[in-house]
């Protein structure tokens, strides 16, 4: 069940899927198959377990295939033509979908006025939705930085405040996404153990397919 308005702040989900798989010869990780299915609609189903009421998608490389293979249901889908470029430029293209949402698709809900989003990483998929139900608990303002730690250290996911989204977009380039933003404001950041309940491993050599189904 989703935050609403009604019973605490409202989070919305923000999915990057829009990698290359450059390590992986080439194939996207968007449509690795994970259960059976593609790996983004695992990652997207983990986010709307997790308490996220509306889940942006960020798509890049294969992204009509994306379209065509995977099931998203509700999903806000956006295409970032400079994927190419990492993860800084789909974080940004994102946030600025979330700040200002196209009309929600059929069965999905708005983002208007979602006051912090959950970003969380397609190739990701040892952490569940436990981990995004804690980081999102954390919200506490519009202001809100949280963020899950592994034995202490910060990872994925991380709950971003809709006051910071404007800020954070600007400091994202390259591969490095809101890091640059987050060590500048480590301070702020509540981090919240995940360790006993996910995995963060990448999915980004041959050798790491190993661990999906």
């Amino acid at each position: 069940m989703g935050h609403t308005t009604t019973d605490g702040p409202r989070i919305a989900g923000l999915l990057l899927a829009a990698g290359g798989g450059r390590r992986l010869g080439g194939r996207p990780k968007a449509l690795l198959e994970h259960r059976g299915r593609p790996l983004v609609e695992h990652a997207v189903a983990v986010l709307r377990a997790g308490g996220c009421d509306v889940v942006h998608v960020v798509l890049g490389a294969a992204a009509g295939a994306v379209r065509e293979r995977a099931s998203l249901p509700g999903c806000v889908l956006v295409d970032n033509p400079d994927w190419e470029g990492g993860m800084g430029s789909s974080l940004r293209v994102g946030l600025a979908s979330l700040a200002s949402p196209p009309p929600a698709p059929a069965g999905g809900a708005d983002a208007a006025g979602a006051d912090a989003v959950v970003v969380s990483l397609v190739d990701q998929p040892g952490i569940g939705p436990e981990a995004v139900r804690r980081v999102a608990a954390a919200y506490r303002s519009r202001g809100a930085l949280a963020a899950a730690a592994y034995d202490g250290k910060r990872g994925h996911p991380v709950l971003i405040g809709a006051d910071r989204w404007a800020d954070v977009g600007l400091s994202a380039e390259g591969d490095r996404g809101a890091r640059a933003y987050l060590k500048a404001h480590e301070a702020a950041i509540v981090l919240v153990e995940c360790g006993d309940v996910a995995e963060p491993y990448d999915i980004d050599t041959v050798d790491d397919l190993a661990h999906l189904e």
